[in-house]
């Protein structure tokens, strides 16, 4: 029971073996990023991540309801954002 006097505190997802999306801890390499994976190592809001999938600007497929973002298609975001 946590009394008045202690402190709150944010749960570090590293100390609790947790990792964070598209951390580099992973085994093995995903080729398909979710929209809060792709937005995390874009380092924008899931909002925005959507707004970018949406005019086309970050190519993405869909499997049944879900947008899947291709690894590749954040490197080739980038890359164009960086020729302008």
């Amino acid at each position: 029971m946590r009394t008045a006097t202690s402190p709150r505190r944010a749960t570090d997802p590293e100390s609790t073996g947790h990792r964070l999306p598209g951390s580099k801890g992973d085994t093995e390499e995903k080729l398909l990023l979710t929209v809060a994976e792709a937005a995390h190592r874009l380092g924008v809001g899931r909002t925005m991540m959507y707004e970018l999938l949406d005019a086309g600007v970050v190519k993405s497929i869909h499997i049944g309801r879900l947008h899947k973002i291709p690894v590749w298609a954040l490197s080739e975001f980038v890359e164009s954002q960086c020729e302008m």
